[in-house]
């Protein structure tokens, strides 16, 4: 199943070293050129900037929301607590194209529509239920005993979370982080709504090309996306180890 899921990827990357003037797998010979000519395309430049940029604004804001309501959802019971969970856990329910165009019209009511604000905000809202789901099962391994225990020593209640609680959930808030910063840049049913001709991320600039030929030089821009991805991955895994991001170092 591995294999089947990776084969596609690995035809990517290896079609891009063609010295063909068109793809063709196997590829013949090997050649760096459609990658400096995929890195002279201005327009692609600045929607990857773009695409990082509004990434990396959702994955902030997608944390700083879901750790919290994590915290809530986890550790107390409260009227209302199953809504609360229901409510920041539809739009994994809900279809994106829905949500797109839902978003699309309200933006145009409240006049948030052609922003980056507002683009950041959609991705948000499909992204922060990964940062609650993760940093909810960072917060299943940690025994809440010993923030009691903190606070029985006479720390008071932030301070107890943030020198006993937080330590040991990091690796599900960075879990989270890291979905949410990749879900935002590889996103085209929320973006292709509120994209602009100005303001254009990189997978909806690669969909816009869906009717013309497929060059090299294109080919290069998705092997790249794909290898940036994999080494955000692996920066990860390198820094809290893939047991620490599913909570494991909570037993620890």
């Amino acid at each position: 199943m591995v294999v089947v899921l990776l084969l596609p990827l690995a035809v990517i990357v290896l079609t891009s070293f063609t010295t063909l003037g068109y793809v063709s797998f196997p590829p013949e010979g090997f050649t760096l050129r459609w990658y400096g000519e995929a890195l002279r395309k201005r327009e692609f430049l600045e929607s990857f900037y773009l695409s990082l940029l509004v990434a990396a604004g959702t994955a902030g804001l997608a944390t700083l929301l879901g750790t919290p309501v994590a915290v809530a959802l986890a550790r107390h019971r409260f009227p209302g607590r199953a809504l609360v969970n229901a409510f920041f856990m539809s739009p994994l329910i809900l279809p994106t194209v829905v949500i797109g165009i839902a978003l699309l019209q309200f933006y145009n009511r409240i006049g948030l529509g052609s922003t980056t604000a507002g683009l950041v905000l959609g991705h948000v809202v499909i992204t922060t239920p990964y940062a609650i789901r993760l940093v909810m099962a960072s917060l299943t391994g940690l025994d809440p005993s010993v923030e009691r225990a903190a606070r029985n020593l006479g720390a008071a209640p932030l301070r107890a979370f943030l020198a006993v609680t937080l330590p040991v959930i990091m690796p599900g808030i960075t879990a989270g982080a890291l979905f949410a910063f990749v879900t935002s840049f590889d996103n085209v049913t929320i973006s292709v709504f509120l994209a602009t001709p100005r303001m254009v991320t990189l997978p909806v600039r690669i969909y816009n090309l869906w009717d013309q030929p497929i060059y090299p030089w294109l080919v290069a821009i998705c092997s790249l996306v794909i290898v940036w991805t994999v080494l955000l991955i692996a920066v990860v895994e390198r820094a809290v180890s893939v047991r620490g991001l599913f909570g494991a170092g909570a037993e620890r």
